[in-house]
């Protein structure tokens, strides 16, 4: 079977699929519940977004009834790791250094975190 390029998700896109990452498989009412209060989108709107996310491969659905249950049809880690690479090569030029020099500068990092960051390098 030949693997196919997943599309490119947008910022809306890639919250809703993170949601239902998180909750391993949801309505769109549970996908609705999850978002942040301050967050206002309407149901169609996430209906709307899963069907998109759907289309381009990134989730499944079965149906509960009269309601659809969305679940993932690509693993998070998968997305992840094409999103971060991406990322890194069009700022960074491929190089994680300045982003996390970055992160480092602008509070985003604290010390707890750089020693994990050490003890994750020491394993390799």
């Amino acid at each position: 079977m030949t693997k196919r390029k997943l599309p490119a998700v947008s910022p809306a896109e890639t919250e809703i699929l993170r949601l239902v990452w998180q909750l391993d498989k949801a309505t769109v009412q549970e996908v609705c519940n999850k978002l942040p209060a301050k967050r206002k989108i309407a149901y169609a709107t996430v209906q709307t977004l899963l069907r998109r996310l759907e289309k381009k491969g990134y989730l499944k659905h079965h149906t509960r009834g009269k309601a659809h249950v969305f679940f993932g049809a690509v693993k998070s880690e998968k997305v992840i790791k094409r999103s971060v690479n991406d990322f890194l090569d069009r700022l960074f030029g491929g190089d994680p250094v300045p982003l996390m020099l970055y992160l480092a500068e602008h509070g985003k990092i604290d010390a707890d975190d750089i020693e994990e960051l050490k003890r994750l390098a020491g394993k390799k």
